[in-house]
């Protein structure tokens, strides 16, 4: 007989890894406010290879409009610059020596709209995953009908249920969707 709920279990699982990924997409947007996630996805080029920012120096928040990243390594502080003026973030780094300053200017009514619509793009391609999921269970649940593992009353009943998770899952997206859009559109 199989088990159902090691089913529900992966599938959950698999939902969950989701919206974290969406969560660290949503980290990425600049709203108008100073934030260390915004630098996660920074490479340094550093010592001959690409290297993680969090890996050369910490990041800090002096106040709600200026980022402070303290670069362990003295000589690595202009790469550091380098790779943050490269980033799509548009900002402006200031170094004095270890610390480098990057101060964070408020957003324009377009680029306010311009991140709304990449925010809502992170969240189609959650949803469009979290379809795929489904997809996958329903055919693992198809499987076992058709192998006589489960009755078709058992084949509706997971059906329903697996139906009734997806809709949790795009209602949790559209959630944080709409969070992210107010915390972009606050002035």
């Amino acid at each position: 007989m199989a088990d159902f709920s090691q089913i529900r279990n992966d599938m959950t699982a698999r939902m969950e890894k989701t919206l974290e990924t969406l969560k660290g997409d949503f980290g990425g947007l600049r709203a108008g406010r100073a934030h260390a996630s915004l630098l996660d996805g920074i490479m340094v080029e550093a010592y001959g290879s690409p290297t993680p920012l969090q890996q050369i120096g910490s990041v800090s928040i002096p106040d709600a409009r200026t980022l402070a990243i303290s670069v362990w390594d003295r000589g690595l502080a202009k790469a550091v610059e380098k790779a943050i003026m490269e980033s799509d973030l548009g900002l402006n780094p200031a170094s004095d020596g270890q610390l480098i300053r990057i101060p964070i200017p408020p957003l324009s009514e377009e680029r306010r709209k311009e991140l709304g619509k990449i925010a809502g793009k992170y969240a189609e391609q959650s949803k469009v995953a979290i379809r795929n999921i489904r997809r996958d269970i329903l055919d693992m649940i198809k499987k076992l009908k058709k192998d006589s593992e489960i009755s078709e009353d058992d084949e509706k009943r997971y059906e329903t249920e697996v139906q009734k998770v997806v809709d949790d899952y795009i209602k949790k997206i559209d959630d944080l969707l709409a969070s992210k859009e107010k915390d972009i559109m606050q002035v």
